[in-house]
């Protein structure tokens, strides 16, 4: 029976189905095949309904028109689902922190669109962490999350390697990065990792480790790619791309495929080639460094390590020995392992530290031994495999001999040669990878849906209701909500009784522990949502998840500090007390006699180059907010996150706070008690104004709009 359907998020790199441009830069490397060869091995599986790799649409000339289809189909059941994220054009991932939220709006609008919701939502790398964090929390769908490379290790290396502080915080935004990757860590059902030193020792170094939700699943390598050479045959290129560079091309060939990154240790690898005579002797040295047309256009890290790599070649003479390809396609990959087995050859992978190795995995199924990094992954595929030589990657010397103890025996070579392709067939392929993935995920997933149903005999969904929602009812709590016992009674019934279709939110000046407190006293059911704080702050029932996405927009040139400096001198007014205020709220008691208008208090915030919504209400109270906030923003940015028309949301207030929510295209229900502030919405089109007080305006105006019986029809799908 299918049934599962697994979401996947991998944010950065350029995805897609054909031609993976791995090595093109530092973000097409090794993760990106693994998410699209999981995708389809998944896709592939009987117990699979669906599976979704999400990822950012890149319209750009500068790089294919691949990556700005919405949709492309991976195989069977499996698809890659592009969504517009920032800019247009293509960006690095530590240039994406500030456009992931708009990302995660962006899935949960798409779906909104779906015929179900996922079971599983499964990310890749730490951006892709930071948005699977809050859509788990969002929806109440578990976590699984791969981290493929840690901040923390990357930035200790750099920072043995004598790199500054300051200096990698600019290039790596390693601060947000360790921050993404320790809440992933603490949200996450699973964590899938690819070997026991990478989920003991690497993840061990942060603080939401839990090893109990750790699970090791070797990564596979697809055998129909890569075999030995004579079950495939090596197109007549591939061996011109190596063989131009070196006059005796027919010497056993030492082989390296990376991005040209300084942890991929390239320069000790040209150093344990140059100092070694009878190496040299031995055999020849070719390292596939990604693509270029002209070293001087890359970034300046790759620059750098191209550039030291030419310049070791000169300093140990090595012309004619190295070759240094500048260009190549994804399908002359398992080529050139079968030319380099065809040539008995090595196949070499010296980095610093190696969370996996799937090029060694693909090494190994084309025959060709292998000569690896002691650090990390390579110990426990050479443990599997018995296939090659674990060196130390510090020391030109050791690598230097691994490479010679490979190529300088022929038995030693026959033998390595057979056990990798064997240990490859018996550990390393999809199908087994992906049963031990169903079996982790079948856990995680039965007690998700386990909770789900324990929760629903409860009268409680684990999950968000909002995915559900297709209209909502909205309203203050003191004065509209609450303050007509009667009226409230009848209206708490109608609530119980509403269908799923039927959202329920709360719009109040309160603090979220008081809102809370009040809706208990007067027995009203836990809303769906409560925008509390005068808009500054927006949390979802039952768990009340805050939504980080709406902190983040509001942030927009809030300066709290200096806005608290500006007001202490300003006559009528006097700040409330501490459990009023909060990071993104000032709150005031107002004597209108003696306070400046609002027009003077703004023109004073303009001189100071201040920004901020003032929040005037029943001429007692004055809230200084960040521009972005208010309850009628938060509404907005409640029908945009959700996709749903404003015209879904019925809005009920009786104060100035609530003006912002009661206009424009919302459907507005003043209760006859408000405010003065609000009589200057009288007569104006959507805005209906009750003849009853509280609870009993809010059914009034309910039975106005019709907003009882059949919801409204799905809404359609917002243009991006």
């Amino acid at each position: 029976m299918r049934d599962l359907y697994v979401l996947m998020l991998s944010v950065h790199g350029l995805m897609r189905g054909h031609d993976l441009e791995l090595g093109r830069d530092a973000d097409t490397g090794g993760q990106t095949l693994y998410v699209i060869e999981l995708a389809r091995a998944l896709g592939r599986h009987p117990r699979v309904e669906q599976v979704d790799v999400l990822t950012r649409l890149i319209d750009d000339p500068a790089v294919s028109t691949d990556y700005a289809a919405p949709t492309e189909m991976l195989g069977e059941r499996a698809r890659l689902v592009r969504l517009p994220c920032g800019p247009r054009r293509y960006l690095r991932k530590e240039s994406l922190w500030n456009h992931l939220d708009q990302l995660v709006d962006r899935t949960i609008s798409h779906l909104r669109q779906q015929p179900r919701l996922p079971d599983i939502i499964h990310s890749h790398y730490a951006d892709a962490g930071h948005v699977g964090v809050q859509l788990s929390q969002l929806l109440g769908i578990p976590l699984v999350h791969t981290g493929h490379s840690l901040g923390r290790c990357k930035r200790q290396r750099l920072l043995d390697h004598g790199r500054r502080a300051q200096t990698i915080e600019r290039q790596f935004n390693f601060v947000r990065r360790i921050a993404a990757e320790e809440a992933a860590l603490a949200q996450a059902s699973l964590v899938v990792t690819s070997t026991a030193q990478e989920s003991v020792e690497q993840y061990g170094l942060y603080h939401h480790h839990q090893p109990s939700r750790m699970v090791v699943i070797a990564p596979g390598t697809d055998t129909s790619r890569f075999a030995p050479p004579g079950r495939e045959p090596i197109p007549p290129h591939v061996p011109a791309l190596v063989d131009r560079f070196l006059t005796q091309p027919k010497k056993p060939l030492i082989l390296a495929i990376c991005r040209p990154e300084v942890r991929k240790n390239l320069g000790r690898l040209v150093a344990a080639y140059g100092e070694s005579p009878e190496l040299r002797e031995r055999a020849n040295l070719a390292i596939v460094a990604g693509n270029r047309d002209d070293i001087r256009t890359l970034d300046e890290a790759q620059a750098d390590v191209l550039k030291d790599l030419l310049l070791d070649v000169d300093r140990y003479d090595l012309w004619g020995s190295v070759a240094l390809p500048k260009q190549h396609q994804s399908d002359d990959i398992p080529a050139l392992y079968r030319l380099a087995a065809q040539r008995r050859g090595v196949f070499v992978n010296p980095a610093l530290t190696e969370p996996f190795g799937l090029t060694l995995i693909e090494a190994a199924a084309s025959g060709l031994p292998v000569v690896a990094t002691r650090d990390g992954g390579p110990p426990d595929i050479l443990a599997h495999c018995e296939n090659g030589v674990l060196v130390d990657p510090l020391d030109p010397a050791d690598i230097a001999r691994g490479l010679l103890a490979v190529v300088s025996d022929a038995r030693t070579w026959q033998r390595y040669a057979r056990r990798g392709i064997n240990g490859v067939t018996h550990h390393y392929t999809w199908d087994a990878h992906v049963d031990k993935y169903l079996r982790a995920i079948d856990r995680v997933v039965y007690r998700s849906r386990k909770q789900v149903r324990r929760e629903r005999v409860a009268q409680q969904l684990h999950h968000n209701p909002m995915p559900y929602v297709q209209r909502m009812l909205v309203s203050d709590i003191d004065n509209t909500l609450i303050g007509d016992r009667a009226g409230l009674a009848a209206l708490v019934r109608v609530l119980r009784e509403r269908p799923p279709s039927d959202g329920f939110g709360v719009a109040t000046g309160r603090h979220l522990p008081s809102a809370l407190a009040e809706l208990r006293q007067a027995r009203v059911p836990l809303p769906d949502v409560l925008i509390t704080a005068v808009g500054s702050e927006i949390h979802y029932g039952p768990e009340l998840r805050p939504d980080v996405g709406w902190q983040r927009h509001i942030q927009h040139l809030w300066r709290r500090d200096a806005l608290a400096a500006l007001f202490e001198d300003l006559p009528g007014l006097t700040l409330q007390s501490g459990d009023q205020q909060s990071e993104y709220k000032l709150s005031f008691n107002v004597d209108p006699a003696t306070m400046p208008s609002l027009r003077q208090i703004d023109i004073r915030l303009r001189e100071h180059r201040l920004r901020a919504n003032l929040i005037y209400s029943h001429q007692a109270y004055l809230d200084v907010l960040p521009i972005r906030a208010s309850k009628g923003q938060a509404i907005r940015y409640l029908a945009y996150k959700w996709s749903l028309p404003l015209r879904a949301f019925l809005v009920a207030g009786d104060s100035g706070n609530d003006l912002e929510m009661l206009v424009g295209d919302t459907q507005a229900v003043v209760v006859s008690n408000h405010s003065v502030e609000l009589e200057k919405l009288r007569g104006m089109d959507q805005v209906y104004f009750a003849d009853t007080p509280c609870a009993s305006g809010i059914l009034e105006g309910m039975a106005h709009y019709g907003f009882v019986g059949e919801p409204l029809p799905v809404p359609q799908p917002q243009a991006a």
